[in-house]
């Protein structure tokens, strides 16, 4: 009898031991679905995978959001290998069903809803077979996947599929919590948390709740439309300031780091690849040897210049199935909208800015004039008029001797070989601007 009594309590103690050993991590997939959610849904189904976690629950209440964003979180939550229960509180409206179908359970809250799926545009519109037809295929799979009914999967897309005693041609299906049970699309029906822990053998183990840090905070931040088209514009004034004036200055480097801002948060949220950001790159450079290295603005800020637009037409585009005509519509209008505003801004500072009190007190108003005596720079002036030769072809830029003397050079809008003669046309600064002469001087 005392042995018996002893194996009960030892019995007891290792069910005690293995319930507290249990470890579920819950989110919160609550609000519109956005390009910023999909990282805090990774770092969730990361995190557990790595702590060896029992399950992952994710309480949904959503009533959509992009396609891109829902397609990365389903990706997330069917690769891991954990336990994954959706905790449908409210609802699950279109890429909400598609996040809820691809998790193992579904357990939904009483009045709960899942469906609605179609694709539609940011006024509501119904968007067009090819989106259609992804959406259903992600549906299809997804459901299959998880042992669920395909054909109400596709229902919640095309009106056109007819679910017998549910729904007809002419109706989308969307579930109530009693019709997602009687289908076989939700698996349980529950009133709070515990309760889903409780029907799936989860009581009692350790919940580990995990909210949006600040970083996941920002980056849905910085992708909001608004919010980057307000970085590019940021940029676009910064580049064009320095274009516009000599050296480098704040304004470059404040265009520099709202473009960062973007890259990055685009790289996050995979909207940006590591191509794109390698065009800017290499544009960023072009731009920065034409405004430092060769003088006068030609063939090379050009190129830099149509590889920043381009990087950044890229960064504003999702890849694969989702790119349409409407998609590139969107990013054209949003690209020239920043750029156009960065120069209305440029204009207005540069007429009404030096105006400011305020700006009068962080410059010097006094001028020092060059006929005053003060000069940054040699001048070169006593060359103007004078003849010479081009020591090597000027593309525009090259060296040239005048009297013996070697300088630096700048062809007016010409290509001028080696051993011309050529002429000083006038002088700017330390530019040399020369013309060929039409005579060939014999080496």
């Amino acid at each position: 009898m005392k042995n018996k009594i002893l194996l009960t309590v030892f019995i007891a103690i290792l069910s005690s031991i293995s319930i507290k050993a249990q470890k579920v991590y819950y989110g919160n997939i609550d609000g519109e679905i956005d390009l910023g959610m999909a990282p805090y849904v990774i770092r969730v189904v990361s995190e557990a995978e790595k702590n060896n976690a029992d399950a992952i629950i994710f309480r949904v209440n959503t009533f959509g959001g992009r396609l891109d964003a829902a397609t990365q979180i389903k990706d997330a939550i069917i690769g891991t290998k954990i336990l994954t229960i959706a905790f449908i509180n409210n609802r699950a409206i279109s890429a909400g069903s598609l996040i809820s179908l691809s998790c193992d359970k579904i357990a939904m809250a009483p009045g709960s809803s899942i469906g609605a799926s179609t694709v539609v545009d940011q006024s509501g519109n119904k968007q067009s077979e090819k989106y259609q037809s992804y959406m259903r295929s992600e549906m299809r799979a997804t459901a299959e996947k998880n042992g669920r009914r395909s054909d109400i999967a596709q229902g919640m897309v095309d009106e056109r599929i007819v679910i017998p005693g549910l729904v007809d041609s002419t109706q989308l299906v969307t579930l109530t919590t009693d019709e997602a049970l009687k289908y076989g699309i939700a698996d349980v029906q529950v009133n709070n948390l515990n309760e889903v822990l409780k029907d799936f053998n989860l009581q009692g183990a350790e919940i580990v709740r995990v909210n949006e840090n600040w970083a996941e905070e920002v980056v849905k931040f910085l992708n909001n439309p608004i919010v980057s088209s307000i970085l590019i514009m940021i940029g676009f004034f910064g580049l064009i300031a320095e274009i516009k004036t000599p050296g480098w200055g704040l304004p470059g480097t404040v265009g520099l780091i709202a473009l960062a801002l973007f890259f990055g948060s685009s790289y996050i949220v995979e909207l940006a690849s590591g191509l794109d950001i390698m065009l800017f790159v290499i544009g960023l450079v072009l731009l920065a040897l034409e405004i430092f290295v060769i003088p006068g603005f030609g063939i090379t800020g050009i190129a830099g210049i149509i590889l920043i637009f381009v990087s950044l037409f890229l960064s504003l585009v999702p890849s694969g199935p989702l790119l349409d005509f409407d998609t590139i519509s969107i990013a054209i209008i949003q690209l020239t909208a920043s750029i156009v505003a960065a120069f209305v801004l440029i204009l207005i500072l540069a007429k009404f800015l030096p105006k400011s009190r305020t700006f009068s007190k962080l410059i010097l108003a006094d001028e020092e004039r060059a006929e005053q005596g003060f000069v940054s720079y040699p001048s070169e002036k006593q060359l103007i008029g004078q003849k010479g030769i081009a020591l090597t072809t000027l593309r525009p830029a090259g060296t040239a001797e005048f009297n013996g003397k070697r300088y630096d050079v700048v062809a007016d809008w010409e290509y001028i070989e080696q051993g011309s003669t050529i002429i000083v046309l006038r002088v700017e600064g330390v530019k040399v601007v020369v013309k060929k002469v039409n005579e060939v001087v014999v080496q």
